[in-house]
């Protein structure tokens, strides 16, 4: 089957990492659907990214983290597409910094659980019964955090290693039909595909590119390539495994000198 019949749905895909598997997918031939609870970002990414004349990328508002803007979504995608061959939990709060553990407050902690991994799961739910037909496949977005720290990010590592186990645990349950894979990224400069992205972005610096093995610091592209894979057949043989991408810094052995 050709991409240009092939269904994603991808949430959080508005901004950010999100936005740049749209935008990567799209210039692959599939036909995207993204999820977004920012409105105003979801139809800019439709004027500024669909192809003049075609119906190959619609936007539905939702927040993933409630279950009934999580059934529309699903509804919304099929109805649109007829089918649905990949879902992309790509949503989440991002900011990893939550303060000291005894000062965390109940409400972040639990924010930050409903909608990266809470999420998910119900993305998971609802998209499974078609995702069968299809013998489609499912990307979570994990992050390198799940696997190392830095001080005050509790909530976010929780969360991402709540999803690096929540991929292995349904590529058992959902397989052969289903495959179910991860995706955790380092640092992914991101800047240029946020909502709020300012006219002139300042470049990085060298410090910031030379600390990593891989000479520099990752950009959308780098995960959307992934996510191409392992969504394709290509990929087949491929499930249950969360991949890093980050650069090499998760390899990297650092002491203070």
């Amino acid at each position: 089957m050709s991409n240009e019949q092939r269904v994603v749905l991808i949430t959080g895909g508005a901004q950010g990492i999100g936005q740049g598997i749209a935008a990567y997918l799209l210039g692959k031939g599939w036909r995207v659907a993204i999820c977004d609870k920012n409105e105003a970002a979801g139809q800019r990414c439709v004027t500024d990214m669909k192809t003049d004349g075609s119906d190959d990328l619609l936007f539905v508002k939702t927040d993933v983290s409630v279950e009934a803007d999580v059934r529309e979504a699903i509804e919304k995608t099929v109805a649109w597409g007829g089918r649905l061959d990949a879902l992309v939990n790509n949503a989440g709060l991002a900011d990893p910094e939550t303060g000291p553990v005894e000062a965390l407050d109940l409400a972040q902690w639990q924010r930050r659980l409903d909608v990266n991994l809470t999420g998910p799961f119900l993305m998971t739910k609802y998209a499974v019964p078609h995702l069968r037909k299809t013998q489609g496949s499912i990307v979570n977005m994990a992050s390198s955090r799940a696997l190392q720290s830095e001080p005050d990010t509790e909530a976010y590592a929780a969360t991402k290693g709540g999803v690096v186990a929540l991929t292995h645990a349904l590529a058992i349950s959902l397989g052969p039909n289903i495959r179910v894979n991860a995706v955790s990224p380092g640092w992914i400069d991101v800047r240029a595909r946020q909502a709020d992205s300012p006219a002139e972005i300042e470049p990085l610096s060298a410090t910031d590119h030379q600390q990593h093995p891989a000479g520099r610091v990752g950009v959308p592209d780098d995960i959307a390539s992934m996510v191409a894979y392992l969504i394709s057949p290509e990929a087949g043989f491929m499930t249950g495994q969360n991949v890093v991408i980050d650069g090499g810094m998760t390899r990297k052995m650092i002491y203070e000198e």
